[in-house]
């Protein structure tokens, strides 16, 4: 029985590094993550226009940045 539990387990940590580092590992992930991300940042600029918060939003960085160059 421990023989068999070792077994198992050396074949799961072997699935597991194959897929972390192997030829296989999440190929197209990346496509995934990065459309996500691009929802998400799209999301947020439909609530920003929708809630009309683009002109506050830009007269608070217009004062900011004139703050700090000091005009």
């Amino acid at each position: 029985m421990v023989t068999n539990t070792r077994r198992r387990l050396n074949g799961w940590r072997t699935t597991v590094v194959s897929r972390l580092r192997g030829e296989g590992r999440d190929a197209g992930a990346g496509f995934v993550e990065y459309a996500g991300l691009m929802i998400i940042i799209a999301g947020i600029f439909t609530l920003i226009d929708s809630l009309g918060l683009d002109g506050l939003i830009s007269g608070a960085i217009l004062r900011a940045v004139t703050d700090v160059i000091g005009g």
